[in-house]
């Protein structure tokens, strides 16, 4: 695709860039799969035509639900109202993933900012029309839907129709939930604009230069401890002169929860976020436990092991994700990266490499790090008629490899999901990292097969485990930091000083006495974009690390098989509760021995490393 006019400027000067000649190409993301550009005559039907159909859908069918369900013909009526929804979310759910991915490849642009703004308003200005339908479903009797959906052409639709039937004891008076709809433009999504916004046009004073926060942030790994510690104050003074906008920012999102959830009837700050994820509270209970029970054997017993290697008692914190030291720091062309993940997928199952395969052939990636794009990475589903999209900021570490792994994770799990449709296609948090992780310990497992060398191996084995301490302890130390930060929210707004001491808490606890917070630490909650826009979603990582370790343990203990029915709970989507697509492999997540399963590989892997050491 010829990028559209706005952004040709930043992409093809970025494009240019030395660091292409060091990587390789890197592949720019083919929106045109979507719209061929912003002012393209596409985007102005679909739009038109969605909002018609919104306006049609409302005459047709609010207030006449109770009335249907009670005719003879309930099932294929009903079916036939799903299927228009299902239709019309389709429409704007294309429209506001153009916008959207746009806006994340360049957000300081002003015309993809406004276009991405007016957007959001338009489809949720429509969507009102929408909103009757879930809520008068809701409303019908038990036994009256039940007898509806013994007509195929309704019972299709019955993973969904009982999934939103879950929300029912939460739901409010239709009014109050136009209201929440309409005003979420001006209240929690544009705080999330006004974040976003600000961390992309930050820049970062290192060396003399000035960097983006991606930049910035990946020479925290860089080898020279020089760079990294420069990196790491150079973040901390930023940061620090912007804390009072991102204290704001937290705050009013807190109080915006709040008010939704005391409305809604919520009895815990997560209470929502649960439900929304389909998991049992003591589930998440559980998890959260049976971590912060294991963090002196595994956080608190790896940094200790690392300090050592660096002939230290302590580690400053710019050194937690430091590469070892007397080990060469290898730079990963993407050709190379592109192969090894492509490869580890193929060894697995054909077919899972085949679908990853073609976001490479097909443009489905944008990888370059430049100005104005979000930093970090993720898999954008889309919408089922068309395909997902992955952003990266790619700059040849070993962990961007992973990174690349992992997305393609999620993007073959999007595919494999969207024949569901766009109501039963998305998976709930819990399970949506299932394939993303799966996919990281497949390639981990090729790159450490073929390496005989000693101190690469346990280079590679360290900064796996970090990756896993990454994903699991760090993100339940988040989940903890959230729940005070919202707990004590209740109880008033919070200063920039009680937000600091409250990370400084929590991370105390879960790095333990190995890692030395120095000062400027306390500020580094203000970047993290979970926090931002989706509450509570961090132990979803955790979550996804343990379950991932526990089906990896069944697939090598026995492997027949067991590709075609990994590939089948990815293809289930949103249609099974978590208990369901686990039972083929024998595992439980309610179960407080799955947990220590997952989190016994970890640990294993750090006694490996406690083996290796001094052999190396």
């Amino acid at each position: 695709m010829t990028p559209t006019p706005a952004l040709a400027p930043a992409r093809r000067s970025a494009a240019k860039k030395a660091p292409a000649k060091t990587l390789g190409a890197l592949p720019e993301w083919n929106l045109a799969d979507l719209y061929p550009s912003m002012d393209a005559p596409a985007v102005k039907q679909d739009l038109e035509r969605g909002e018609a159909e919104c306006i049609e859908f409302e005459k047709d069918y609010k207030s006449r639900l109770a009335g249907i369900v009670a005719s003879s013909t309930a099932g294929k009526t009903l079916a036939e109202a799903v299927r228009r929804y299902e239709a019309i979310e389709e429409v704007l759910g294309r429209l506001i993933s153009y916008a959207g991915l746009l806006y994340a490849g360049n957000s300081t642009d002003p015309t993809i900012a406004k276009f991405y703004g007016d957007m959001q308003e338009r489809i949720t200005a429509a969507s009102l029309h929408l909103l009757f339908f879930q809520l008068e479903l809701n409303r019908i009797d038990d036994a009256e839907l039940e007898a509806a959906m013994t007509d195929p052409a309704l019972g299709h639709y019955r993973p969904w129709i009982e999934d939103i039937r879950k929300d029912k004891p939460y739901q409010l008076e239709d009014r109050v939930e136009q209201l929440f709809h309409e005003k979420s433009v001006t209240g929690y999504s544009a705080f999330n604009r006004l974040f976003d916004e600000t961390m992309v046009a930050l820049r970062f004073k290192v060396g003399g230069k000035m960097l983006t926060q991606e930049q910035t942030l990946n020479l925290l790994q860089d080898p020279k401890a020089a760079k990294r510690k420069v990196a790491a104050e150079a973040l901390a003074k930023t940061f620090k002169e912007n804390l009072r906008l991102f204290t704001l920012i937290t705050n009013t999102l807190a109080k915006d929860k709040e008010i939704s959830d005391r409305w809604r009837g919520f009895n815990d700050v997560a209470a929502s976020r649960h439900l929304a994820n389909r998991v049992e509270p003591e589930v998440v209970d559980a998890l959260v436990a049976s971590v912060r029970e294991a963090y002196p054997r595994l956080s608190h017993r790896y940094y200790a092991l690392k300090a050592k290697w660096f002939g230290k008692k302590q580690l400053p914190h710019w050194d937690r994700n430091a590469p070892l030291p007397q080990v060469a720091m290898r730079t990963i062309r993407w050709p190379d990266a592109q192969d090894t993940v492509l490869t580890a997928y193929g060894a697995f199952s054909p077919k899972m490499a085949a679908i990853a395969e073609r976001f490479f052939k097909d443009r489905w990636i944008d990888a370059p790090a430049r100005p104005g794009k979000s930093p970090g990475a993720f898999a954008h589903p889309t919408v089922p008629s068309a395909h997902p999209y992955v952003l990266l900021n790619y700059q040849g570490k070993p962990r961007d490899v992973m990174t690349l792994a992992h997305e393609l994770g999620h993007g073959v799990h999007q595919v494999l999901a969207a024949p569901n449709g766009a109501l039963m296609a998305p998976t709930p948090l819990t399970l949506a990292e299932t394939a993303s992780v799966f996919g990281e310990m497949l390639t981990f497992k090729k790159l450490l097969a073929e390496t005989t060398d000693k101190k690469q191996r346990k280079a590679m084995l360290a900064a796996k485990v970090e990756d896993m301490i990454n994903t699991v302890v760090r993100q339940i130390a988040f989940y903890t930091f959230e729940r005070k930060v919202h707990t004590e929210r209740r109880n008033g707004e919070l200063t920039s000083e009680q937000l600091c001491k409250i990370w400084l808490e929590v991370q105390t606890e879960s790095l333990g006495p190995a890692i030395d917070l120095r000062p400027g630490y306390e500020t580094f909650w203000s970047y993290i974009p979970h926090f931002i826009h989706s509450p509570f979603y961090v132990y979803a990582y955790a979550f996804g690390d343990c379950l991932v370790n526990s089906l990896y343990a069944v697939y090598e203990r026995a492997s027949e098989g067991f590709a075609e029915r990994y590939l089948a709970m990815l293809a289930a989507g949103g249609t099974k509760h978590h208990s369901e697509l686990l039972a083929p492999f024998g595992l439980d997540a309610r179960d407080p021995k799955f947990w220590q399963g997952g989190l016994g590989v970890i640990e294993r892997m750090i006694a490996e490393l406690e083996g290796l050491d001094g052999k190396a």
